[in-house]
């Protein structure tokens, strides 16, 4: 029989390996053993990966090939690329929420945070969350290597612009500091003789690689100890030599995945695991699921959701539609996380900064707006322009201008209760709301049900059920996982 510490860690899992499964799904892993559920976990119901496609080549008009646009046409290309941006934003928070391989969505939102980038050309975005998506559980070498070529990347970090009689820095300095090993492990004199490895590389408008040879610095570089005549592969397969990388990469993970808190001997002895493995990401992940320790006490119900977390849980939870998807924007970002509009070069931060004073509020204001149908008066912040996106500055400020306008407007949602109130219809009625709450807020469970059956609907049964999860979902405890 199933104790009620197993549920508990099935919930653990269920959140961390993806973004909160249904308590039936929960129910039915209870019979399995833990490392066969991690290795169905892992593998998904399905090894077809749908793309996300809001734009394909042959619907990209010619002028928006061309070099020299009309005012009308730059126009036009800008409203193509905020209504593309916007569609791959809701088309991905779908796919989280209804994947069948949810595990892979939770890895290509680390990755999306981890690879960060900002680009206003909608073709390069969906380009590069492919990339993502499909090598989100594979090998992290080809993954470095396949977002290190991708013209979204190259783009934003001002690496279209490095060539051999005047080398910029921005993108090598990146890739070294950000995107493997992590500051210290490198000199100054690295990060210039890296980025003279990676003079030439490039992209066309339609988003494809290029190695423009007369570009490229051929001479003899000399890089993290190692003399030859190095090209942009050459640099990444050298950081990827390095132990480094493989503790740096695992840092991170632990800290998305298990606790904001590190454990150097955890952390390292994944590391030793990635590193053996030539970064294999599935292996990885499988020993951190699979460890005793990442269902200590200490890490159960300590993590504080994302803002897309939050959301897709939610709506995992109770499924709904709106009746304008776009209005996930609007969550998104005065929650503080919008896709595809990182902060910085180091993406979002995570942890407690998710949270101050008037974000927990809204959070825990959520649940109501979306399930009452409720106004939405918050008006959110300016997205601010971002290094490498250049002229198409005006692409943020159209994006404002839509954020701005929704201030005020309801929103609307169909919300399909019938299933979610059916998997309660054999508990009775004195112990729905403590039902609910565990299966709810799992380890972090800990207040006496009248506090969320004192506002309750008690005109009938379904009404309760309602408006108790609402309670709930509305409490500081739901934000945590």
């Amino acid at each position: 029989m199933t104790t009620e510490k197993q549920v508990v860690e099935l919930q653990h899992l269920a959140w961390r390996a993806g973004f909160g499964e249904q308590m039936q799904t929960i129910q039915t892993w209870q019979s399995m053993k833990r490392k066969k559920l991690i290795d169905q976990i892992l593998i998904g119901k399905q090894n077809e990966l749908p793309p996300i496609t809001v734009i394909s080549l042959p619907g990209i008009p010619a002028y928006k090939r061309a070099k020299d646009m009309s005012a009308e046409e730059r126009k036009a290309a800008r409203k193509l690329n905020i209504d593309g941006i916007k569609q791959l934003n809701v088309q991905w928070l779908s796919a989280m929420v209804n994947s069948e391989h949810p595990l892979r969505e939770k890895m290509a939102l680390f990755w999306h945070g981890h690879f960060a980038c900002r680009t206003q050309n909608v073709l390069y975005n969906q380009q590069l969350l492919q990339i993502i998506r499909e090598n989100a559980l594979g090998n992290f070498g080809e993954l470095l290597t396949a977002v290190s070529k991708s013209a979204a990347m190259l783009q934003f970090l001002n690496n279209q612009q490095n060539r051999k009689a005047h080398p910029n820095e921005n993108f090598a300095r990146e890739v070294m500091e950000l995107f493997t090993m992590g500051r210290g492990n490198y000199s100054e004199q690295d990060v210039k003789e890296a980025a003279r490895s990676f003079t030439g590389w490039g992209f066309n408008e339609l988003g494809e690689f290029q190695f423009r040879e007369r570009l490229h610095d051929e001479d003899e570089k000399t890089l993290l100890g190692k003399r030859g005549n190095f090209d942009g592969d050459d640099v990444l397969k050298i950081l990827l030599e390095h132990r480094a990388t493989a503790t740096y990469i695992t840092k991170k993970l632990y800290a998305f995945f298990v606790n904001d808190v590190p454990h150097d001997a955890h952390i390292q002895a994944l590391a030793d695991i990635f590193y053996r493995s030539n970064y294999n990401i599935k292996t990885l992940m499988k020993a951190m699921f699979e460890a005793d320790w990442f269902y200590d006490a200490s890490n159960m119900g300590s993590h504080i959701k994302s803002p897309v977390e939050l959301l897709v849980g939610l709506r995992k939870r109770v499924p709904m539609q709106f009746e304008n998807e776009d209005v996930m924007l609007l969550f998104e970002r005065v929650l503080g996380q919008l896709l595809f509009y990182p902060p910085n070069v180091a993406g979002w931060p995570g942890g407690r900064s998710w949270i101050d004073s008037s974000s927990l509020m809204f959070r825990m204001r959520v649940p109501q707006i979306i399930f009452y149908s409720q106004p939405f008066n918050i008006v959110p912040k300016e997205v601010t322009p971002e290094m490498g996106e250049g002229n198409n500055y005006k692409v943020t400020a159209e994006l404002n201008k839509y954020l701005a306008k929704q201030y005020g407007n309801k929103v609307k949602a169909t919300i399909q209760w019938e299933q979610y109130i059916a998997q309660y219809e054999n508990i009775p009625r004195e112990q729905l709301a403590a039902r609910i709450a565990a299966d709810l807020l799992g380890v972090n469970n800990k207040q006496p049900t009248s506090s969320y059956e004192q506002f309750a609907d008690k005109s009938s049964r379904e009404n309760f059920i309602r408006t108790v999860t609402v309670n709930i979902m509305s409490t500081p405890a739901y934000q945590l996982c």
